[in-house]
């Protein structure tokens, strides 16, 4: 990877939404360019930590020439949910070894530090915009429901919901998923419909909006409530 952050913006009608597709997970919305781009460097602090975990905490440092590179147009979930549903042109090509291994890495970093969110934050949540008043357990449920429903499934990967709610069976689960990607990228097939690029990331963005939702919207303590904490 070099310095240069790329960009792609989705453009919608009401909405727009800036996604950095090779920093997986990283990407946000607003209501201009300028503004989903300002929302995106605002959270670089909070996605450092992601980069961290992944090993890749240098290379995110020296990651700072953000480019918008691909401008698109936006799909009926950019402005209904204000989320990247295009893949970037860089997402059509096969991945090397080394690109495998780096955005396997940040999933596995993505899992990580939404489980450890999960963990940290309070039960109840405050009332919102976002899903109502729900709960720390409904949030994470919803999101390793849509998980097994969605996104794994793009390679094959189908694990009954309950097996999810086990250490063990999530384990299970998310090394199902990575020997997926594995497989798919080598064969050189799409995830079904989409890119398998734009499935890596999809999973990772879905996790790390909601763990910074249960972050923004936790009882206890004031760490996360900013996007620069």
């Amino acid at each position: 990877m070099t310095e240069i952050v790329r960009v792609m913006v989705e453009s919608g009608k009401k909405k727009v939404v800036a996604s950095a597709f090779d920093w997986i997970g990283w990407e946000r919305n607003s209501l201009s360019e300028a503004d989903a781009l300002a929302v995106l460097a605002a959270y670089r602090p909070r996605y450092a930590k992601v980069a961290e975990l992944a090993g890749l905490a240098d290379e995110f440092q020296a990651a700072t020439d953000v480019r918008v590179v691909e401008r698109v147009e936006g799909t009926g979930s950019t402005d209904f949910h204000g989320i990247s549903m295009r893949s970037a042109a860089p997402e059509y090509l096969p991945m090397t070894a080394a690109e495998l291994e780096r955005k396997t890495a940040l999933l596995r970093a993505c899992w990580a530090y939404f489980d450890a969110t999960a963990l940290r934050v309070s039960a109840e949540m405050r009332s919102g915009p976002r899903g109502g008043g729900r709960d720390r357990t409904k949030i994470v449920r919803h999101t390793l429901f849509a998980e097994t429903h969605e996104f794994t499934k793009k390679v094959g990967v189908a694990t009954p919901f309950e097996e999810l709610l086990t250490p063990d069976g999530l384990a299970g689960h998310r090394e199902a998923y990575v020997d997926g990607i594995r497989e798919a990228s080598a064969r050189g097939v799409m995830a079904r419909s989409w890119t398998l690029q734009f499935t890596i990331r999809r999973t990772a963005y879905h996790l790390l909006d909601h763990a910074w939702e249960m972050e923004d919207k936790y009882l206890t303590g004031e760490a996360g409530r900013t996007a620069g904490t």
